[in-house]
C-alpha cells in the first residue's frame, strides 16, 4: 500500500516516455527508472537487401507472458517487428508501440495474411493463443510451421514482485500498466537456434509434430511443462475444473 501511489505514477511516466519518445531515447531513459532487459543469443538479421531478393522475413515463435512481449522483443532486436494478434481491444491497438495485425481465426484467411507479410518484414506470433501466467506453456498451433520455412523461437521469461502483468481474466490492456507498476519488472528474451521448417516438412513431419518440436524446446528451456489443452481448457482450468496436464 505503500508502494502504490508510486507505482501509479511511475506507470504512467514509463508508458509515456514508451509511447511518446523515440526507440533510441526510450529504452535507455525507461532501463533508468528501473525497467530491465536481458537479452540472451543471437537473433538473424534480415536487410534491405535480402528483401529486394525476395527473401522471406523471419518468423519470430514466442511464449506468451505477457502484452508487452512485443514491445521486449522490439527492444531486444532494436528494430520494429509486426506482431499478430487474435483478440485485442482497441484501447490495446491504439496505445501500442509496436504494429500490429489482427488474425481472423479462419485458416485460410490468416494463412494468407501471414504469408503476404512474411514478403515484406519480419512477423512474430504468440501460438498458444493468449497470455499465461503459470508455469507451464499451452499447447501451440500448428498454422505457423505450415506457412514459414525458417522460424527463430524465443523465449520470454517476465519476472514482477508485486503486481502481475498478466490478468487470468478482465481488462486485458491493463496487463502493460500493471506490469510496469513493479519497482524494477524484468524481462529476459532468449533467441534459440533458428528451426529449418521446411526441411522437416520435406522430410515427412507433420505441422503439428513441428509445432510440439518447438514448444518443448522453448519449455525445456524455461524449465516449464508442456499441455495438452488449449486457450479455452485454460480457463476451464483456472475455474477449478480437472485440466489434463501433461
Amino acid at each position: 500500500m505503500l508502494w502504490m501511489p508510486i507505482a501509479f505514477v511511475l506507470a504512467i511516466v514509463r508508458l509515456s516516455i514508451g509511447l511518446c519518445l523515440p526507440a533510441e531515447l526510450a529504452y535507455p531513459i525507461t532501463s533508468f527508472l528501473g525497467v530491465r532487459l536481458r537479452v540472451r543469443g543471437a537473433p538473424p538479421v534480415l536487410t534491405s537487401e535480402d528483401l529486394h531478393n525476395n527473401k522471406e522475413g523471419v518468423l519470430f515463435v514466442c511464449t506468451h507472458r505477457s502484452l508487452a512481449d512485443g514491445t521486449f522483443l522490439t527492444m531486444a532486436l532494436r528494430r520494429k517487428v509486426r506482431a499478430l494478434t487474435f483478440s485485442l481491444s482497441k484501447l490495446s491497438e491504439l496505445i501500442s508501440p509496436i504494429k500490429l495485425t489482427r488474425l481472423t481465426r479462419n485458416r485460410e484467411d490468416d494463412a494468407r495474411i501471414i504469408d503476404n507479410l512474411l514478403k515484406k518484414e519480419d512477423i512474430f506470433v504468440c501460438p498458444e493463443g493468449t497470455t499465461c501466467r503459470e508455469p507451464f506453456l499451452l499447447r501451440f498451433s500448428p498454422l505457423f510451421a505450415e506457412l514459414a520455412d525458417r522460424i527463430v523461437p524465443v523465449a520470454l521469461r517476465a519476472n514482477m514482485t508485486m503486481f502481475h502483468g498478466t490478468t487470468a481474466r478482465g481488462y486485458k490492456f491493463m496487463d502493460a500498466f500493471f506490469f510496469v507498476m513493479n519497482p524494477r519488472p524484468f524481462y529476459e528474451v532468449v533467441f534459440l537456434e533458428p528451426i529449418p521448417v521446411k526441411e522437416l516438412r520435406e522430410s515427412g513431419r507433420t505441422t503439428i509434430e513441428i509445432a510440439n518440436l518447438v514448444q518443448k524446446q522453448l519449455a525445456a528451456h524455461l524449465g516449464y511443462k508442456c499441455t495438452n489443452f488449449n486457450r479455452r481448457d485454460k480457463y476451464k482450468f483456472l475455474a477449478g475444473h480437472d485440466g489434463n496436464v501433461q
